[in-house]
């Protein structure tokens, strides 16, 4: 089983910056793929950006390319490992709660469906002001 912890979020005024950190941990020598939803009451959950299990795939949605980056830290304990995004020049519609979300592949495609995912954060709120 593994096991997600989510945090980072915060309250922050536009054009700043926040880095939300994605801790993995459980009884499995894998390393899972990673990304990061993010979620508006009333609205469907977003993919906002992935990383594949090796690191070498990356994948973003249009609104934050460019001000967004995903990165992971996969320590020599591969049962630990932690996956951020860094998020620049936020905007007021970055405002959500944010989830981590992980899954087991091989492959260097970076799914981007929720429903392909296995296991979830609880969740960091980001707050962004005008």
């Amino acid at each position: 089983q593994v096991q997600l912890v989510d945090s980072g979020g915060g309250l922050v005024q536009a054009g700043g910056s926040l880095r939300l950190s994605c801790a993995a941990s459980g009884g499995t020598s894998r390393i899972p793929g990673v990304g990061w939803f993010r979620q508006v009451l009333g609205k469907a959950r977003e993919f906002v950006a992935g990383i594949s299990w090796s690191g070498d795939t990356t994948y973003y949605t249009d609104s934050v390319k460019g001000r967004f980056t995903i990165s992971r830290d996969i320590t020599k304990n591969i049962t630990r490992n932690t996956v951020y995004l860094q998020m620049d020049n936020l905007k007021p519609e970055d405002t959500a709660i944010y989830h981590c979300a992980a899954y087991f592949s091989r492959g260097q495609y970076v799914r981007r469906s929720e429903h392909e995912y296995e296991y979830w954060g609880q969740g960091t709120q980001v707050t962004v002001s005008s």
